[in-house]
């Protein structure tokens, strides 16, 4: 981690924070300094993660995809705390199933929040980012570069969220205003571990897979990563750091060549990840919002958040 003070006087909002990456990584501004706006859903979770930070630190009830809700809070944020100096557009949902077998209201969500939802929070963003000369963080994923069966909206959201940060950093440079863009593989939060315990086929198909794609990252070394890249204003964060390698060969991972090794091992996956899915009887894990609702009552097996 960086050192304690680094980020004092800065204001720091980050959308999704109430579990997972965004609530670690809220957790490790505020000790670095930083004072932070928590924009996400889960008012009970917000408020217990604001209350944890100190009476300096606020929250909103927002949906991304709702863009009064946003104005709001970004106004909101201005207007108590006087500035905003960092945005770290982290809110994001995954479903469950392939095209064939998944709602396709699911399916439209995932789009929505992690990528219009992307889009609203930076356009909500971007004039108090400009007087501060301050620095957007766009959340994307390694799927942004690489396919998996069963993640096509997600996948998908998550390359347009990499072009959007692409195109951005180039209209933010007459303002001062830097853009980076976060690629992770598997880490250990809420949503993987659901994707863990609703898709027995992931689980045996995750150590069959090459590289950082093959295992789960700790939250705690993404949580680094991420300070990291806002202190220094990276262009780039990857968890682990090995994908950058993997984030070059992209069009390699996505070719004819590669999906002659891969065909074998994703026809069963498919097959099995189907009908699990439609044996489930749910589009999202139990630990998201899903289509906007709260969380299902946790189970004796499921996982609570970091």
């Amino acid at each position: 981690m960086t050192d304690a003070g680094s980020m004092h006087g800065k204001v720091v909002l980050i959308t999704g924070p109430a579990r997972g990456i965004g609530a670690a990584t809220a957790r490790a501004l505020a000790q670095r300094g930083a004072t932070l706006s928590l924009v996400g859903m889960e008012p009970a979770l917000l408020q217990a993660l604001g209350a944890e930070l100190g009476p300096s630190h606020i929250w909103f009830e927002c949906d991304v995809t709702d863009q009064t809700a946003l104005d709001r809070a970004i106004q909101g944020t201005v207007h108590a705390l006087g500035r905003i100096d960092v945005v770290v557009a982290n809110a994001g949902i995954a479903s469950h199933g392939t095209v064939l077998v998944a709602d396709v209201e699911a399916l439209v969500r995932v789009l929505n929040v992690n990528l219009v939802g992307v889009l609203r929070t930076a356009k909500a963003a971007l004039p108090p980012l400009i007087a501060t000369r301050g620095y957007l963080l766009l959340v994307a994923s390694a799927a942004a570069f690489s396919a998996m069966p069963g993640l096509s909206a997600y996948a998908a959201s998550k390359a347009g969220v990499e072009q959007l940060a692409n195109v951005l950093r180039l209209e933010l440079l007459p303002h001062g205003v830097d853009v980076g863009t976060a690629y992770m593989t598997w880490i250990n939060t809420d949503l993987v571990r659901d994707v863990q315990t609703d898709v027995s086929a992931f689980n045996r198909t995750l150590g069959k897979l090459p590289g950082p794609f093959g295992r789960v990252t700790s939250l705690e070394q993404c949580t680094t990563a991420f300070v990291r890249a806002i202190e220094s204003r990276a262009r780039t964060v990857f968890v682990p750091g090995s994908l950058a390698r993997l984030s070059a060969l992209r069009q390699l991972l996505s070719s004819a060549f590669a999906q002659r090794f891969t065909k074998q091992a994703m026809i069963p996956l498919v097959l099995e990840t189907e009908r699990e899915m439609s044996q489930l009887g749910r589009a999202f894990g139990v630990n998201s919002v899903g289509m906007g609702d709260p969380p299902s009552p946790p189970s004796p097996s499921s996982h609570s958040s970091p």
